[in-house]
């Protein structure tokens, strides 16, 4: 039984939450953020990525960065940026994107249910990652940014969710620079509130969509304070993270695409034909391809693109992992062919989400930058969720989920 939990949430005031939310901390780089906030004495990247207040050359993990976190997150409850809601609530999030909406349930989940496998998971974490934000959590005492989970859909729920943002007025509804639409609903009604709570109760697992690292910090800090406390008794606001929890079948997983930097010495001939041992290779010409189906990928080289399809024999669909496309690209072409054994650390490789569009590699393999591409297929959910089940982690860069949760909506407080 998956644990979802009311909170006093610390938000903005509505005529300043468009310029409050950021973007995540994880998806754009120190001088980003500096260009991105610069003006903006509201944006939640002064709290996220505080070392934008910081002289430009101080190391992003050096301990004043994490001070001046702190500092900027007690500045923005002083000027009443950030305002404590009076009762504990459970709140709705919906993003727009491409006239689709999603609706997430934002609650708080349980540091138990992290430790006890309640919480699925489905990446690797990098320690010097998770370490980052533990430092950032213990030193804010807050979940600064909510983690984006999914749940097996349960139709109740969504009848109830569909029922309440059909009646009430979003708090803040806006369209951010990127073109994304968020909207957000504070659920006042008790009944509705607890309803959607004891409904929860019979959700089984939930799954890390996206955040794994930011989950795992806001559930080891919870536990390092559990241990810490002698008078614990497992109510405190510490054994509860922020989250947003959306129904699986209303998500949907965006293509994670490769670019590899030369042929390891192949003649762009000899790497047809190498190819042509494992796949069926259609020439498609100049206009760009996109992959339609499983085990079809698209390959960019030399202004031409190629349709590739996995020949039998050379793939496993009872496998969990070998099933996916990038597996079969990771084994059949990157490693086999061109040498590239550890997608994590071999500088020959690149990956871009295909938020950006095939026209990405494009631009990329024509400026000689790199010297070929392949568009995979997007993981699809049901894939995901059978990876987390069978224990099972995927390979690096695999799942991009669009759009992504804007920061600074709702903040949660450990005390």
């Amino acid at each position: 039984m998956a644990i979802l939990k009311a909170f006093k949430g610390f938000r903005p005031p509505a005529e300043i939450a468009k310029e409050v939310a950021s973007r995540p901390y994880d998806v754009l780089n120190s001088k980003e953020a500096r260009i991105e906030a610069d003006g903006n004495p509201y944006s939640l990247l002064h709290i996220i990525k505080p070392e934008i207040d910081l002289p430009i050359d101080l190391d992003e993990h050096d301990a004043k960065v994490y001070e001046k976190a702190r500092e900027n997150l007690e500045l923005f409850q002083e000027k009443g940026w950030l305002v404590q809601d009076e009762q504990e609530r459970l709140y709705i999030y919906a993003q727009t994107m491409n006239g689709k909406t999603q609706y997430g349930i934002v609650g708080c989940a349980g540091v138990d249910d992290y430790m006890n496998g309640i919480i699925k998971k489905h990446e690797l974490t990098r320690h010097e990652k998770e370490e980052d934000r533990m430092k950032h959590v213990r030193i804010t005492n807050a979940n600064m940014e909510p983690v984006f989970f999914t749940y097996p859909a349960v139709k109740e729920i969504d009848k109830i969710i569909e029922g309440y943002v059909g009646t009430h007025k979003p708090v803040y509804d806006f369209v951010a620079v990127d073109g994304i639409g968020h909207h957000f609903w504070v659920i006042e009604d008790d009944l509705v509130r607890d309803k959607i709570i004891a409904l929860f109760k019979d959700v089984p697992y939930t799954y890390v969509a996206d955040g794994h690292h930011r989950t795992a910090a806001a559930a080891l800090v919870g536990n390092e304070k559990r241990r810490r406390d002698p008078g614990y008794t497992g109510e405190e606001e510490f054994n509860y993270f922020l989250a947003v929890h959306f129904p699986d079948n209303q998500l949907s997983i965006i293509d994670y695409n490769r670019l590899a930097t030369d042929l390891n010495g192949l003649t762009n001939d000899e790497f047809l034909k190498r190819l042509e041992m494992v796949f069926t290779i259609e020439v498609k010409g100049s206009d760009i391809f996109k992959p339609d189906y499983l085990h079809n990928f698209s390959m960019y080289l030399d202004g031409v693109w190629y349709s590739l399809t996995a020949k039998p024999g050379t793939f496993n669909d009872s496998d969990p992992i070998g099933v996916l496309d990038v597996t079969i690209l990771s084994q059949l072409v990157l490693d086999n062919i061109l040498g590239i054994k550890d997608l994590r650390t071999d500088k020959r490789v690149d990956f871009v989400g295909g938020i950006r569009g095939l026209g990405e590699l494009v631009k990329r393999v024509d400026s000689g930058e790199m010297k070929v591409a392949f568009a995979l297929y997007p993981v699809s959910m049901n894939q995901l969720i059978d990876i987390a089940d069978t224990g099972n982690i995927m390979p690096p860069k695999t799942t991009w989920f669009e759009p992504k949760l804007r920061s600074g909506l709702v903040v949660h407080l450990l005390e």
